[in-house]
């Protein structure tokens, strides 16, 4: 199987992809064309990553894609809240107050019950257009992906002081 062995390149690819993002939030280099080249460059190679790895038939790639770019779509509304939690996280380490420190875990707990709230919700929309293995693949691809991107933030986020 082709897609097995490239996976752990894509994987890496989009791991890095969020560290650098990570590490320019904390030396606060805010360019924010290069910042955008670097998150359409990360779309772009996830959906070449799930495109391979899930092997779809013909009339399954004419339901599944138009859904996908949807739930991409909403998906990057709370990679964009992500985005401003870093930043205001940034803002705030060097003096962070038990002020700050409260608001942050309130809006991360938010970001994360948001991601998950539209993962159930486009959960029907997939199951109307693939089987239900593809659907597990699907879920199982965008586990795996989130956590090398957490995996990669977390190693690049200092711990509160």
């Amino acid at each position: 199987m082709q897609a097995k062995t490239n996976m752990p390149g894509i994987m890496a690819l989009l791991a890095i992809g969020a560290l650098v993002f990570t590490v320019q939030m904390f030396t606060q280099d805010k360019q924010a064309d290069n910042m955008q080249v670097v998150r359409e460059k990360i779309r772009a190679d996830k959906k070449l990553f799930v495109a391979e790895v899930m092997g779809l038939k013909e009339s399954e790639s004419k339901g599944f894609w138009p859904v996908y770019e949807s739930y991409q779509k909403d998906l990057s509304r709370v990679n964009d809240r992500t985005l401003k939690l870093i930043q205001d996280y940034a803002s705030h380490y060097p003096n962070m107050t038990n002020e700050a420190a409260k608001k942050l875990v309130d809006d991360y707990l938010s970001v994360e019950g948001e991601r998950l709230k539209i993962r159930q919700s486009y959960l029907p929309k997939f199951r109307q257009v693939l089987p239900e293995i593809k659907v597990a693949r699907f879920y199982q691809l965008e586990n795996k992906i989130q956590a090398a991107v957490n995996y990669d933030l977390a190693a690049g986020i200092p711990l509160v002081e």
